[in-house]
């Protein structure tokens, strides 16, 4: 006992030592991004650090200007008091037309190639479509099932293009279209450098791309994760063209309105150091600046890095989720994380009331090894809406509950979408 008192006490003290160290770094950072950005940005864009709840109108997460730094307010007050970046700073405030993408951003061609499209395709997602094999009857009597699906946090369509397209039963070929769209931000998307990336962003862009455009009155909604805030988002704003909605490791943590968003960040990534995935969860979501380096670093030069990827295991090919990692910028997935992951939380009650109100028929697959987002969310949501199915995946983790068990989990969801159908109309 004595021996593990002593071990925590070692961890807590190495903990609090390297985020002190962090801290005064990302500052750091700051004064140095700002300098940067003044130099090679038309329009340099205000970091988070000394900004109020608004930007551009919009109030926004308290987890972007509230996170603890203990060396924030003497070391950027400093620099306020001295005038150095300021002027700059406002200048980015009042300009608009951010161009896109900034100087530390990828700038090769499938990142940017969103700009070089026509006005109509830069308003709308990138879309995977499969469309069913069977055509309706001219009397109707034949009933097509839509179905949008919506990836998480760092992934893109591709989740689902590469695990359920290929694993559909002949039944959902013939009866099924289904729309897989990439967020805005990731993937094939459009990444605006002037957006704020609210959820009220992502679902605006989701409605037109598939709702609008193909005039949907009736769909299905599958999502992963982060995206399972915005399928309930979607639901509560659609209750009555929802059929069903399929939550994959949704993160749900109840509490009050005020304390949401902290407690959100708090959760999904908690500031420890151990173990090593934790750990770069909370730099990517705590250090504004931080995160932008390893952006730089990583994303800005993703095709040097997948070139090295290749050459040192042999193969042409690399898996989507190594892809999808890097098809991102720092700002968008800065934004997302904070403004749907951690915001959203503040919402989720209202979307579960409506979806417990209105009736509409959820189930919840959730891996029992899952570190990422814990099973407890998934029990969390049973409770505020008793009628939702649940299935337990064991020895399953975040993504393996879809990976690894491709046919199983096409399998479960085709239940939902073929609920009560005759196939043999």
């Amino acid at each position: 006992m004595k021996m593990r008192g002593a071990t925590k006490a070692i961890i807590c003290f190495l903990s609090s030592a390297i985020f002190a160290v962090l801290d005064l770094l990302d500052c750091a950072l700051c004064i140095f991004y700002r300098f940067l950005d003044s130099v090679l940005e038309a329009n340099p864009i205000p970091c988070h650090c000394r900004s109020g709840g608004e930007e551009a109108g919009h109030k926004i997460s308290e987890t972007l200007y509230e996170r603890r730094n203990i060396f924030r307010d003497q070391i950027l007050g400093f620099v306020s008091e001295k005038g150095l970046g300021d002027d700059e700073e406002k200048e980015g405030k009042k300009k608009g037309g951010r161009r896109s993408p900034r100087w530390s951003d990828c700038s090769c061609e499938s990142c940017v190639s969103w700009q070089n499209s026509p006005e109509k395709e830069k308003e709308t997602l990138h879309l995977v479509i499969k469309e069913p094999k069977r055509e309706t009857s001219q009397d109707g009597s034949f009933q097509t099932e839509n179905v949008i699906f919506l990836h998480g946090f760092l992934s893109s369509s591709s989740i689902w293009v590469e695990t359920v397209f290929p694993n559909l039963s002949d039944d959902a070929v013939q009866r099924v279209k289904m729309f897989a769209v990439d967020l805005l931000g990731f993937g094939k998307s459009p990444k605006p450098e002037n957006c704020l990336y609210r959820i009220e962003d992502h679902l605006e862009k989701i409605e037109r791309t598939v709702i609008k455009q193909f005039g949907l009155t009736s769909f299905h909604l599958v999502s992963h994760s982060m995206g399972c805030i915005l399928a309930l988002a979607l639901a509560a704003k659609y209750p009555n063209s929802v059929k069903s909605i399929t939550l994959i490791a949704p993160p749900y943590f109840p509490s009050i309105e005020a304390e949401a968003s902290h407690n959100a960040l708090n959760r999904l990534a908690e500031r420890k150091i151990w173990p090593p995935s934790a750990f770069f969860s909370s730099v990517m979501s705590w250090y504004e600046h931080l995160g932008r380096t390893i952006c730089f670093i990583i994303c800005r030069n993703h095709l040097i890095w997948e070139w090295i990827i290749k050459l040192l295991t042999g193969k042409k090919h690399l898996a989507f989720q190594i892809r999808d990692i890097t098809r991102h910028t720092h700002r968008s997935g800065w934004h997302t994380m904070h403004e749907v992951l951690c915001r959203g939380a503040k919402f989720m009650d209202n979307y579960l009331r409506t979806i417990q109100e209105e009736g509409i028929f959820m189930k919840m697959i959730h891996g029992d090894k899952d570190q990422t987002v814990p099973l407890e969310c998934s029990y969390n949501i049973k409770l505020r809406v008793p009628k939702a199915e649940l299935q337990i995946i064991k020895n399953a983790d975040h993504s393996s509950v879809i990976i690894k068990r491709k046919k199983e989990f096409t399998m479960a969801l085709e239940k939902s979408w073929l609920l009560n159908l005759s196939i043999d109309d």
